[in-house]
């Protein structure tokens, strides 16, 4: 008989508790509980679960789980609505969740985001747009490598492992670039697979001043200084080791 009544008064709290949806948005519930209600809505793509998920990308603590939801939930318009929120992080986690669906309607949207002025979106765009294993993200990879700095630098090397003609033209292009880095880059990308006929290129650059380009190259962020006369040196070996 107890147990019979301890199994009513559970099923009568189970009944009273408010739906996961509702729960996700509870202040009076700790972050825990508010994540549980996050995962209870896995596997959901009705149109109240996903639109409750698209408000809660905008909770720190509920972003990653309720982006992975409206991933596994195919629901691609409500992160690309996350793509214009005012948070980095909820456009920076929209635009990597997006990648995975290697839509080519959605590459105009990654490319965007990539040229986002935080870093933290450009970079977590890119690594969408480098989901992509099909030709036609080439051309906006290409156009991102161009710009230079850091995200278009990250993109030249996924240019290079998809398409290494399109990267060698962008990597001719980076030389004359004022950023030593971006110049490196294309040095790296030219050794790699250029040939004879960028050998004179790369011999000015090893001719120029070693000692001012050391001094210049204080290096950037956490890299080492860079020395282009050095990096010139190695491109020019391995262009003619492939010659031989």
């Amino acid at each position: 008989m107890k147990s019979c009544i301890l199994l009513f008064v559970s099923v009568l709290a189970l009944a009273a508790e408010p739906p996961a949806a509702v729960r996700l948005f509870d202040a009076k519930l700790h972050p825990t509980q508010r994540a549980n209600a996050c995962f209870e809505l896995r596997g959901k793509a009705d149109l109240d679960t996903v639109g409750a998920l698209g408000r809660a990308m905008e909770d720190p603590e509920l972003l990653a789980c309720a982006a992975e939801n409206l991933r596994l939930a195919g629901a691609i318009d409500a992160l690309k609505q996350a793509l214009a929120s005012p948070s980095a992080e909820v456009r920076a986690a929209a635009a990597r969740v997006l990648g995975s669906f290697q839509k080519p309607e959605l590459l105009a949207s990654l490319n965007q985001a990539a040229q986002d002025e935080n870093a933290l979106v450009s970079t977590n765009a890119l690594a969408g747009l480098s989901q992509y294993r099909d030709a036609a993200v080439v051309p906006y990879l290409a156009a991102l490598s161009r710009k230079g700095g850091m995200t278009g630098d990250m993109a030249l090397d996924r240019l290079a492992q998809i398409d290494p003609g399109a990267a060698l033209q962008v990597a001719r292009e980076l030389l004359a670039s004022s950023q030593i880095p971006d110049q490196l880059y294309g040095i790296r990308v030219i050794g790699a697979t250029g040939n004879s006929s960028d050998l004179p290129a790369l011999q000015k650059i090893f001719a120029g001043s070693r000692e001012s380009l050391a001094q210049r190259g204080r290096g950037f962020g956490l890299m080492p200084p860079i020395n282009l006369s050095r990096a010139a040196e190695g491109a020019i070996a391995a262009i003619k080791e492939r010659g031989k």
